[in-house]
């Protein structure tokens, strides 16, 4: 299992500091990001997560999947492509 998470369902408003607080409750976040829209830099509603173990990573899927934020469950789960390819699946978010 990768250390790596994508989170889908974030509401639009979040930023990479709240994300990364969040992912906290399951241990320690190498790194915490949202994908932005390059047009005009709102948030496309999804991020991945870095978190420092296999085990946090399997922890943080096991209590942050489904919780709700802002009225928004929360879809959290392993990032199968971990290429920084993965990012042009979406047209116009960085």
């Amino acid at each position: 299992m990768s250390k790596r998470l994508s989170v889908g369902n974030l509401p639009h408003q979040m930023t990479g500091e709240e994300l990364q607080t969040l992912f906290s409750e399951a241990g320690l976040v190498a790194s915490a990001k949202i994908i932005t829209y390059l047009h005009n830099g709102q948030t496309c509603g999804f991020g991945f997560v870095e978190m420092k173990t296999q085990e946090e990573s399997q922890k943080a899927i096991a209590i942050l999947n489904g919780r709700q934020v802002d009225g928004r469950p929360l879809v959290v789960k392993a990032d199968r492509l971990q290429s920084k390819c993965s990012f042009s699946r979406r047209r116009n978010c960085r």
